[in-house]
């Protein structure tokens, strides 16, 4: 029998191979033993993310002189793929480091740098972006939160929901309108820290169909008093375009998290079919179970070598809008459709949450919705042709 040749990444090298490895050690070690308790409770210990910290964990690919770990997105990208592997979804590190950290580091001006990402890098302070409010999703454009100005502070008034790392963020990146007769260009982000902030209320940690230890809630403004040079960049009206020219990466980390799910559930159904018998044979030997699994394993080769050229691109800087979006619908609904394949070879075990491919199943769904619905993604596609 031909073995096949392995795989290798290109963008992966020893160095982030090695970070890779550690970052399985930390999740085998920090959220897979608590996942039952973490999922009861909905959110994630604090302490998860101050030892990431120490580890090094957290804004991997943050210059070392704001605290981070000086790598490039590579690094991210690595404890990202660790993360999925462990088939977690609870630690909101890809909001925190993947998105909220690069607004900083890319628009914010050099005091709020050295103030807020050395303590995201340390685990000390948890970071959300405050986009989707209950009446806009995808329509970032039909934001209804505003930040009026008043004197040297900004006023914000409004809600928001389905925010990742809500109940403990210490630092949100509020998407607010500073000019609401102008549109797209009335659009600002402002940094609130959320410690000792009158008028700044948690709302409900959201129960979800999956990714139950994910800490995603509900957040009001409520005549929040936030200083001037909590403006992200120093100036109003570029928030939607510094959130379109993020989307790119934003796009990619769900794509990773896609591929690495999809890897996982081959690995574990294939795991399975060969232990478990029936009518005098293994799952495996049945020949529609071998036509599935080559399928699906056909399907997870195809993902990843998509998503390493889109990898590559992002470390180049020429990963654009167009092939983003590409990444965010085509490999979310891959996803989808890989692990419902794979739970159908389980029988009655697939639908018990015990076993990880039933989590994973309930797990995967919301990827074809954040970050921008897939119909939208194929509307933006569809723009380019």
């Amino acid at each position: 029998m031909n073995t096949p040749t392995p795989y290798d990444s290109g963008w992966q090298d020893d160095e982030t191979r090695a970070l890779g490895e550690l970052a399985d050690k930390f999740f085998a070690n920090e959220l897979v033993p608590h996942r039952e308790r973490f999922e009861a409770q909905h959110f994630v210990d604090r302490e998860v993310w101050t030892k990431a910290g120490d580890l090094g964990l957290l804004c991997c690919s943050i210059p070392e002189e704001y605290g981070g770990g000086g790598g490039t997105f590579a690094h991210d990208l690595a404890v990202v793929q660790a993360q999925y592997r462990a088939l977690d979804t609870g630690f909101g590190n890809m909001v925190h480091s993947g998105i909220v950290a690069h607004y900083l580091l890319a628009y914010g001006t050099e005091e709020q740098r050295r103030r807020w990402l050395p303590r995201m890098a340390s685990g000390e302070m948890i970071a959300a972006v405050a986009m989707t409010e209950p009446g806009a999703g995808s329509d970032l454009k039909a934001i209804r939160t505003r930040a009026d100005r008043d004197g040297d502070h900004y006023v914000i008034n409004g809600s928001k929901t389905f925010i990742s790392n809500g109940s403990q963020a210490d630092l949100v990146v509020v998407v607010a309108k500073t000019d609401p007769q102008a549109g797209a260009r009335g659009v600002s982000l402002i940094v609130v820290e959320t410690a000792d902030c009158p008028g700044f209320v948690r709302g409900r940690i959201l129960d979800k169909v999956g990714q139950h230890s994910a800490d995603t809630s509900e957040l009001s403004f409520e005549d929040v008093r936030v200083p001037v040079e909590n403006l992200l960049g120093g100036e109003e009206g570029h928030g939607f375009g510094q959130l379109m020219t993020q989307l790119p990466q934003e796009r990619l980390l769900i794509g990773v998290a896609a591929v690495a799910t999809i890897e996982a559930a081959v690995a574990e159904t294939v795991a399975y079919t060969k232990a478990r018998k029936a009518f005098g044979q293994t799952i495996f030997d049945f020949q529609n179970t071998k036509f599935v699994l080559a399928e699906c394993a056909t399907v997870a080769h195809a993902t990843r070598v998509f998503i390493d050229s889109c990898i590559e691109r992002q470390l180049r800087g020429t990963l654009d809008a167009t092939t983003a979006a590409m990444v965010k619908w085509w490999l979310t609904e891959q996803q989808v459709e890989v692990i419902d394949r794979c739970l159908q070879l389980f029988g009655g075990y697939g639908y018990m949450r015990e076993y990880p491919i039933a989590r994973m199943y309930a797990d995967a769904r919301v990827q074809k919705i954040y970050g921008g619905a897939n119909e939208v993604m194929k509307d933006l596609i569809a723009r380019a042709l």
